[in-house]
């Protein structure tokens, strides 16, 4: 390949980059996300979702486990609202079909799909303690699903796979290209989710528990308790051979702590106007 062509393809992969890139709300950071569109990412979440919850125990929503974990989330969830609408964002919300279920599991782990979807396992409840344990944890799975962090991944992958034309997924997934079909498993299949080979990084780990923490105390939950959480979800990880899932990918615990800490200011000038 000559110079003029490795020019060209540079540029162009650069133009692609800057054409496709938006600002997480909140942190304003730019990522890229322009090849696959939100309504894609939806579509394959709420595939993946209901697949899951039709072969998982899930609690009846008469229970108190579930019940908690259900009102937490709607305070959260119009937390998110509140400020994407304060903030103009609200576009981010299209197509959203908020569900928040609760599956009898003894793994330690929650998640947020793209679109809104959440599930917490009953094996965090006991780290949780409370209900702000459990609004800790829920504004940071919330968090991902706001900063589009699954669609970055996804976007991400599909360059690292050589794919740089939009709507290329959806076109792959619906004329079977089993390739495609698997990249989009891996980003969006619950087993991702919960430990596999495309995980949050922790650049967006970091960036979701400092959203999260805003969300959590603009749902009237005050935020320091995030620290005593986190606290003890590094103590699960010591007390076992394999460390709880949400550990896989984060940052080490003294950096989470600290950067927990550093943004407390803010997060507690949110909750001392928010909480009632």
């Amino acid at each position: 390949m000559n110079k003029t062509a490795r020019f060209l393809i540079s540029a162009g992969f650069l133009t692609l980059f800057v054409w496709s890139c938006q600002r997480v709300p909140l942190t304003n950071r730019k990522q890229f996300v322009g090849l696959v569109s939100s309504g894609e990412m939806m579509a394959l979440s709420y595939t993946e979702y209901k697949g899951f919850m039709d072969t998982s125990k899930v609690l009846p929503s008469s229970d108190p486990n579930a019940q908690m974990v259900s009102r937490v989330g709607e305070k959260i969830r119009k937390a998110a609202e509140d400020y994407l609408i304060a903030n103009n964002l609200s576009k981010l919300l299209d197509g959203y079909q908020w569900e928040f279920k609760t599956v009898k599991s003894n793994e330690v782990n929650a998640w947020c799909m793209p679109g809104g979807k959440v599930c917490f396992y009953t094996g965090i409840l006991p780290i949780c303690k409370s209900e702000a344990g459990v609004a800790v944890v829920m504004g940071h799975e919330v968090a991902h699903a706001i900063a589009e962090h699954g669609r970055e991944r996804m976007s991400n992958a599909l360059i690292a796979n050589g794919i740089t034309q939009a709507g290329a997924l959806a076109t792959g997934i619906a004329t079977g290209n089993q390739d495609l079909m698997n990249l989009a498993g891996q980003v969006l299949g619950i087993g991702t989710q919960v430990g596999g080979t495309l995980p949050n990084s922790r650049k967006q780990e970091s960036e979701a528990d400092k959203i999260g923490l805003i969300f959590m105390a603009m749902a009237g939950y005050n935020p320091q308790e995030a620290v005593d959480f986190w606290k003890r979800m590094a103590e699960a990880g010591k007390n076992s051979q394999k460390p709880p899932q949400m550990l896989s990918t984060h940052p080490s615990d003294e950096t989470r702590i600290a950067d927990l800490q550093k943004n407390m200011d803010v997060a507690m000038k949110y909750y001392n106007t928010y909480k009632k």
